[in-house]
């Protein structure tokens, strides 16, 4: 069973999200458009999310929201992150990740 959550894209957003399953996760602007998605083994859900926030080593700029979507294994997870990358082409993930 695959679970979603969302929340702010900050420290506070980011500490109640779910963090028991690999992620897919998209870092939305205010107008819901995904500027980067990624993906987070189990257990670094919240420090890979962390890492984006402002100050952090991977910023993404003008991010308002964070959506997880929980797979059943990181190979499930990076095949979704690859397929949300091509059909969104996020404008912060970089070309031929």
């Amino acid at each position: 069973m695959t679970g979603k959550k969302s929340g702010s894209f900050e420290n506070k957003g980011i500490e109640g999200l779910a963090k028991d399953k690999p992620v897919v996760y998209n870092i939305e602007d205010k107008k819901g458009n995904t500027l980067y998605t990624g993906v987070a083994k189990r257990g670094r859900v919240e420090d890979r999310l962390k890492e984006h926030l402002t100050g952090g080593p991977d910023p993404i700029r003008g991010g308002a929201k964070v959506k997880i979507t929980q797979k059943a294994s990181i190979a499930d997870a990076e095949k979704a992150e690859a397929r949300a990358i091509k059909r969104n082409q996020p404008p912060q993930n970089k070309k031929g990740k």
